[in-house]
């Protein structure tokens, strides 16, 4: 066994190896498990998980911890160009394109979360803040994360999901958003037909980093009285070209 260094801290060691346990498919994970995995007592791990939720690395579930924005945030920001920084001049460019909102997303779980956007010039606009989530498979970003999973990966996610139904129009069965993702795949971008919430309707294109890993998810969101389909060809051209202009800032 090897011997660890003097100036290790034991605790610290245990909060990296604690969070790493957040890696893999599970995207929450309880006191009781983490104990068991980690081989602590579960009064140690409880204070852990408690003192990371309140630095917000962690943040609270039903069903126990999962990872917080922030350490998405962080983790954008190790490449040798930050994501947001990369994404900025093409996400005004975007907006300024099409005169819509333009949202920057990245996937936890089986959830698209907004890290960056940029509200539409017009009175009538999409309202929702950095930091939002909602389920992946009902938005045109998380559609796009979700197609661009291995496949050994995506069947692990999926295997824990439970559809919401939020508006009549959410894909609720798994073989459909499968067919739905292959095609995303296949043409490279998505598209959410008031999926997510009546009266939107998005596209969406992957955003790649080194080696092509999509890290991130770039949509323009516009309200379904301005989406003609004339204008929706030429925004999905948009949202293409500025999130391969993203993608050749990071590779």
């Amino acid at each position: 066994m090897r011997e660890r260094p003097s100036w290790e801290l034991a605790s610290v060691r245990n909060a990296a190896r604690l969070l790493k346990e957040f890696a893999g498919a599970d995207r929450e994970l309880g006191v009781t498990e983490l104990a068991r995995r980690l081989g602590l007592a579960t009064s140690t791990v409880h204070r852990m998980l408690a003192t990371l939720a309140a630095e917000r690395l962690l943040e609270r579930t039903p069903g126990g911890y999962r990872l917080a924005l922030a350490v998405f945030d962080l983790g954008a920001r190790a490449g040798p160009v930050d994501l947001h920084e990369a994404a900025l001049p093409a996400m005004a460019g975007l907006r300024a394109a099409t005169g819509e909102t333009v949202q920057l997303a990245v996937l936890d779980g089986l959830e698209s979360v907004y890290i960056d956007r940029l509200e539409s010039p017009h009175t009538v606009r999409i309202f929702a803040r950095v930091g939002t989530r909602l389920p992946a498979a009902t938005t045109s970003t998380g559609k796009v994360l979700l197609a661009n999973l291995a496949p050994h990966e995506l069947d692990a996610r999926l295997a824990g999901w439970t559809p919401q139904r939020v508006t009549p129009f959410t894909i609720v069965d798994e073989r459909v958003l499968r067919a739905r993702l292959r095609e995303v795949a296949a043409r490279g971008w998505a598209e959410n037909r008031e999926e997510s919430r009546i009266g939107v309707v998005s596209v969406g294109a992957p955003v790649r980093g080194e080696g092509g890993t999509v890290l991130a998810a770039l949509s323009v969101a516009t309200p379904t009285d301005r989406a003609a389909p004339a204008t929706l060809t030429r925004t999905r051209a948009a949202v293409l070209d500025a999130a391969s202009a993203v993608s050749r800032r990071l590779q």
